[in-house]
C-alpha cells in the first residue's frame, strides 16, 4: 500500500510533502495536501469521504495539488494567519515588491492560484471533524503564522507539526527562518514554538518532512540546542529563550505586571477576584517584527498566559482596555476573546475605527473588525472589582488615543500608549514626542496631553515600548516646554493665516477609505471637509469618478463657518470588475479651489 499506518487509524503518504490520514470508519481527515496524489489512494483504506483537509502552513510543497481537493468537493481549513496566502493568492502576487524589498520571508513560495476554503482552523481551541477531536497550536517559526494539530488517537497523543521540526536536531529549511534582512527570527521563534508544543506532552510528532519521532523530548531538545546557537551566533549578546518564555512578566507592584516579551507592551492589572486586566494586547512573545505588512507577517497568539496562571494566579484574563487603536496594540484582541471570554472595552473614538478599520485612512489599522463589549466614557470613572478606572482623551502621537488612570497598590498610574518615547543618549535619558502626521495630528494636541499630565500627576507613567517612567515635577515641566516648542514651531513653519489644514495639512476624508462593491451596486459614501479659512464659507466638494462610474449628487455645497467641519454624502456607482479604483474629493472653499484633497479605493468584485 502506498500509505503506511503510524498508528491505528493513522496513515502515512509520501508526497512533495508528508500527508498524513486520519481515518475513522469511511471518512478521513488530511493533515497537509502535497500534489493531491493521496486522493488516488486512499480507497486502499476503504475511505470514501474526506471531510476535511487542515494544512499546516502555506507553502507550495504542502498544498500545491488543492485544486483536486476543491473539484472533490472536499472543505479546506487553514492557519487563520495565514489564510490570505490561500484564497486571496492573486492579490499577494499582484502585490508583493520585486524591486528594492527587504522582506525575506518564503511567502513566495505560495500557491500560485487562489483557492477557496471553508475557513479557518480556530487556534487554542478543538475542532471536532471526520471522528476525530483536533487542537490547533500556534508554532511560528517555518512560516510566521505556522500551527501544529494535536490528536489523541487510542490514548496516543499525536503532533502534526508541518515543517516546525524535521527530525532530532534537524528542520527542512533554515532559509525559511529569515524573516527580514539579516536576522533569522523564525529559529527563535522555533525554539519558542517547540517550549508550547512540549507542554503538550505529544507521544509521537509527525513532522511534514522526515520520519515520524517517538521520543518527542529528545528530539525537541536537540533542535533547541542547535538552534539556540545558531540564533546566538547572529547577535552581540544571547536571548535566554527558557526565561523569555517561561518568566515573560516583571513585577511592577504586587498587582501590577508588565509583559516584557509583548509589543507593544501589555500591562496586567490582578484582582483579588483571581482575573486580570489587560492594558493592551497587541504581539505575546515576540522576537523581532517581519518587515511585511500583509496578514501573514503577523502573528497573535498567547504564550504568556500559561505563565500568568502558574506564577500569579489568574484564572482568567476578564478584561482588555486598549490605549489605542494601533495593531501592536489590539492585534491580539479577537484571538483573546475567542479563547479567553475576553470582554473588550474601549473608549467611543477607539472603538469606532476597532469596529470598522476599512472606513478610515490610518496607519497601522488591524485587518479585521474588534467588537468593543462595552463603551466606555471618557472623563468618568469605571468599576473593575476593586479598582477604579478613568479614561481622559490623549491627542498626540494619535488623536483616537486615550490615557487609562487608576490606583494600585498605593501608586496613582497612567497608561500612556505611545505618546511619549525614550531615547538614550550617553550619560542622560531624553523623552521625544512620539509624533506621527497621519495619525491625525493636530498643533496643540502635546500641549493638551501635557496639561493632563499635570492635572493628574500620576506617581508612575507605563507606556507602550519603554519602561516605566516616575513622574516628578521635573518630568512633567520638561514634557509641557517640548509641546510649547512643538506647537510654536508649527506656527511658524505653517501658513495658517492663509489655509489652516491643521499639522497634517488635509481638508477632506472619504469614508470608507476602502470598499468593496459589485458591478452597478450604489455605494454610500460620506466626504468629511474643512473650512481651512478663518471667516464663514461656502465649501464645495465635487466628486471624482473612474470613467463610466456615476455619481449622485456630483457635488455638495454646505456653509461652514471658520476652521469647522462639514459632511457630504453621495452615492456612487461602478461599473465592471477592478481592484482599488480611486475615488476623489476636489474641495473648494470661498470660491478658492484647493484641489483634490481626498481619495478612496474601491474594489469592485
Amino acid at each position: 500500500m502506498a500509505l503506511r499506518s503510524v498508528v491505528d487509524g493513522v496513515h502515512l503518504f509520501r508526497d512533495t510533502c508528508n500527508v498524513y490520514a486520519l481515518v475513522h470508519g469511511r471518512e478521513a481527515v488530511l493533515v497537509d495536501f502535497g500534489s493531491g496524489a493521496v486522493l488516488d489512494h486512499l480507497a486502499e483504506l476503504g475511505v470514501e469521504r474526506v471531510a476535511a483537509v487542515l494544512l499546516t502552513h502555506h507553502h507550495r510543497d504542502q498544498a500545491q495539488g488543492l485544486a483536486r481537493a476543491v473539484a472533490a468537493g472536499i472543505p479546506i481549513r487553514v492557519p487563520p494567519v495565514e489564510r490570505d496566502l490561500f484564497d486571496r493568492v492573486d492579490e499577494h502576487w499582484q502585490s508583493r515588491r520585486l524591486y528594492n524589498y527587504y522582506d525575506l520571508r518564503q511567502d513566495r513560495f505560495s500557491l500560485l492560484e487562489p483557492v477557496p476554503i471553508a475557513g479557518t482552523v480556530p487556534e487554542y481551541r478543538t475542532l471536532d471533524v471526520g471522528g476525530f477531536a483536533i487542537t490547533t497550536l500556534p508554532t511560528p517559526g517555518h512560516t510566521l503564522g505556522s500551527v501544529s494539530y494535536v490528536v489523541d488517537v487510542d490514548g496516543t497523543r499525536l503532533a502534526f507539526t508541518g515543517d516546525l521540526i524535521h527530525s532530532p536536531g534537524k528542520v527542512w529549511s533554515l532559509a525559511a527562518m529569515q524573516w527580514t534582512y539579516t536576522l533569522v527570527e523564525g529559529a527563535q521563534a522555533t525554539v519558542l514554538s517547540l517550549y508550547e508544543l512540549a507542554a503538550r506532552e505529544p507521544d509521537i510528532v509527525l513532522p511534514a518532512h522526515g520520519d515520524p519521532m517517538d521520543d518527542p523530548q529528545a528530539a525537541f531538545d536537540l533542535l533547541e540546542q542547535r538552534l539556540t546557537a545558531f540564533a546566538d551566533s547572529r547577535r552581540d549578546s544571547p536571548l535566554d529563550l527558557r526565561a523569555w518564555h517561561d518568566e515573560p512578566f516583571e513585577v511592577i507592584s504586587e498587582h501590577l505586571l508588565r509583559n516584557r516579551t509583548s509589543f507593544g507592551t501589555t500591562y496586567v492589572l490582578l484582582s483579588e477576584t483571581g482575573n486580570a486586566l489587560f492594558l493592551d494586547f497587541g504581539y505575546d512573545m515576540i522576537v523581532a517584527l517581519p518587515v511585511g505588512d500583509d496578514r501573514s507577517s503577523r502573528r497573535p497568539w498567547l504564550p504568556s498566559l500559561a505563565a500568568l496562571r502558574r506564577d500569579f494566579g489568574v484564572r482568567r484574563v476578564e478584561v482588555a482596555i486598549p490605549t489605542h487603536y494601533h495593531d501592536d496594540h489590539v492585534a491580539g484582541l479577537n484571538l483573546l476573546r475567542d479563547v479567553e471570554g475576553t470582554q473588550v472595552w474601549a473608549a467611543a473614538e477607539v472603538a469606532r475605527i476597532l469596529a470598522d478599520p476599512a472606513r478610515y485612512d490610518l496607519p497601522c489599522l488591524w485587518y479585521d473588525p474588534i467588537p468593543t463589549d462595552r463603551v466606555l466614557d471618557v472623563g468618568q470613572p469605571v468599576r473593575w472589582h476593586e479598582y477604579e478606572l478613568t479614561l481622559h482623551p490623549l491627542p498626540g502621537h494619535t488623536r483616537y488615543a486615550v490615557a487609562i488612570e487608576f490606583e494600585v497598590d498605593g501608586q496613582r498610574v497612567l497608561a500612556t500608549g505611545d505618546q511619549q518615547s525614550t531615547t538614550w543618549v550617553p550619560g542622560e535619558q531624553a523623552e521625544v514626542l512620539n509624533l506621527q502626521y497621519k495619525n491625525r495630528f493636530r498643533i496643540d494636541d502635546f500641549v493638551a496631553s501635557a496639561a493632563l499630565y499635570r492635572k493628574l500627576r500620576p506617581d508612575l507613567i507605563i507606556s507602550g515600548h519603554w519602561a516605566p517612567r516616575p513622574v516628578d515635577d521635573d518630568y512633567l515641566e520638561h514634557l509641557a516646554a517640548k509641546a510649547d516648542e512643538l506647537a510654536a514651531l508649527h506656527r511658524d513653519l505653517l501658513p495658517l493665516d492663509e489655509a489652516d489644514f491643521e499639522a497634517e495639512g488635509v481638508g477632506a476624508w472619504i469614508r470608507p477609505y476602502q470598499a468593496t462593491a459589485a458591478p452597478g451596486t450604489p455605494l454610500r459614501v460620506e466626504v468629511e471637509a474643512r473650512n481651512p479659512l478663518p471667516s464663514t464659507e461656502e465649501v464645495t466638494v465635487a466628486m471624482v469618478v473612474p470613467d463610466g462610474w456615476s455619481c449622485e449628487p456630483a457635488s455638495g455645497t454646505a456653509t461652514a463657518a471658520g476652521k469647522e467641519h462639514v459632511t457630504f454624502g453621495f452615492v456612487v456607482t461602478p461599473t465592471g470588475p477592478v481592484r482599488r479604483a480611486r475615488l476623489g474629493a476636489d474641495l473648494t472653499v470661498g470660491g478658492r479651489r484647493f484641489g483634490q484633497h481626498a481619495e478612496s479605493l474601491v474594489d469592485v468584485r
